[in-house]
């Protein structure tokens, strides 16, 4: 995005850039463990993770971390990679071999940086020698300088940290260089408020994730880009403003 952006530079054109995230969803302890863990780990692994608003970090309220890294962990042992054309599949092959290169090798870089690896991590052989197949994996006890928090993997790898209140939360999600998306997953209306208020994301989901409607602008903070796709927001892209004086006199 910002080579086009430079290479656009000297005839001014205009653009929209809908750029990379590093998504976050927040759990608080009050949420509805059930959904909120379903709706995360689909919001990360739809797609393998090859979406630009996967919410790859997963940032849990401390007294139900545990919990939640378990069952996160029972989701992934559950998660078939297979055939994306056979229904019993779960989850289909990275779409390249250098995509899928650059996928091992930041699940190479968490391990090598101490986080814990408590799902996959690793090539996943469905049995036919094709496809460029991985398992999908999580990464617990993550800190902010750690690569898979601050980089975006394009790939099935989730990583997870605990935060102890509602201003760490905050802290946290908005620590890192991009601002796509966000979840928010909590049984408080107005903690729920309180947090789409103070996050630094174009789009917010609340007790949900990746719900789209074409009346409804989508589009990124910082690094993630400027601009609006869908709704009003996006029309005006392609308009400008005329300024006409006639003296009637």
């Amino acid at each position: 995005g910002i080579r086009i952006i430079k290479d656009s530079a000297d005839t001014l054109k205009h653009l929209t850039m809908e750029l990379g995230g590093k998504s976050a969803n927040i759990i608080f302890a009050d949420a509805d463990l059930d959904k909120a863990v379903q709706t995360a780990y689909d919001g990360m692994f739809y797609n393998k993770g090859e979406i630009c608003y996967a919410g790859s970090r997963m940032l849990v309220e401390r007294p139900v971390y545990e919990e939640v890294v378990e069952r996160v962990r029972q989701r992934a042992l559950a998660t078939r990679p297979g055939d994306p054309l056979d229904p019993t599949s779960d989850m289909g092959p990275i779409a390249n071999r250098d995509e899928y290169t650059k996928v091992l090798k930041y699940m190479d870089i968490g391990k090598r940086e101490g986080a814990r690896l408590v799902a996959g991590g690793g090539a996943y052989d469905i049995g036919t020698g094709k496809g460029f197949f991985v398992e999908p994996t999580v990464f617990a006890d993550m800190t902010a300088e750690m690569t898979l928090v601050r980089e975006e993997t394009f790939g099935p790898i989730l990583a997870v940290q605990p935060f102890e209140g509602f201003d760490e939360a905050i802290q946290l999600a908005n620590s890192n260089q991009y601002g796509l998306a966000a979840g928010v997953h909590t049984q408080n209306i107005v903690r729920a408020h309180r947090a789409a208020a103070r996050l630094q994301a174009g789009s917010v989901w609340v007790n949900t994730y990746g719900q789209f409607d074409p009346s409804a602008p989508f589009g990124g903070y910082k690094m993630s880009g400027y601009g609006r796709e869908q709704g009003r927001e996006a029309l005006e892209f392609y308009l400008q403003t005329k300024t006409v004086w006639v003296d009637l006199g």
